[in-house]
């Protein structure tokens, strides 16, 4: 049953000074059969908190719903905003602990008035703090590109740039991976949220 709802994906996210942006295609498949054209992969956990879903779609979003529920609950208790590593661990504990009965991988993005604009990558038991994270079938045709291309100290236009040509590069390439573009840009200021059609992605080869 799990096989038949696995999404091949690509998303990515990135810090910039300020803030982050995450991206998401939106194509769902089911073996050789997309099911859905778009499906928004990037799920809010808190205010200013979101993750980015890959693997099994269910259980991904079981996975987001449960944080979500638990972070409203914690913001409540401390009175404030909860922090993004908080949301991290919790989605790191949770797929830790039904890493036999779940197939889900999720990025952990957001910001909060103690550090800032965080990515963390949570696979399992691990979670680590990254300047940028990729994940689902998509990503294996663009490391070489984002190794190539990320720079520290990047604006937040470049950031959202970087996360639409590399959301372009992988769509383009895998068959799993295509639809339109998500894109969410958070800061203290806010959140952001965007969509940009397939065909006004940009091309880096002659169609």
């Amino acid at each position: 049953m799990t096989q038949a709802v696995k999404t091949g994906t690509t998303i990515v996210a990135i810090e910039f000074d300020g803030g982050v942006v995450l991206g998401s295609d939106s194509r769902v498949s089911a073996g050789e059969t997309v099911v859905n054209r778009v499906m928004n992969k990037l799920s809010p956990l808190h205010d200013k908190i979101y993750c980015a879903l890959s693997g099994s779609a269910a259980d991904a979003q079981t996975i987001a719903e449960v944080v979500n529920y638990q972070l409203d609950v914690h913001s409540i208790e401390i009175d404030e905003d909860p922090q993004v590593k908080s949301a991290a661990s919790l989605v790191r504990n949770i797929s830790y602990k039904y890493k036999e009965e779940m197939s889900a991988h999720l990025i952990v993005a957001g910001w909060d008035r103690r550090l800032g604009g965080q990515v963390y990558a949570t696979l399992n038991g691990l979670l680590s703090r990254q300047p940028f994270a990729i994940g689902g079938s998509g990503s294996f045709y663009v490391y070489g590109f984002v190794d190539a291309e990320y720079r520290r100290g990047m604006s937040k236009a470049d950031s959202q740039q970087f996360v639409i040509d590399t959301l372009a590069l992988a769509m383009g390439r895998d068959g799993s991976s295509g639809g339109v573009a998500y894109i969410v840009t958070i800061d203290e200021h806010g959140t952001e949220e965007k969509v940009i059609l397939g065909n006004d992605l940009p091309t880096f080869y002659n169609q």
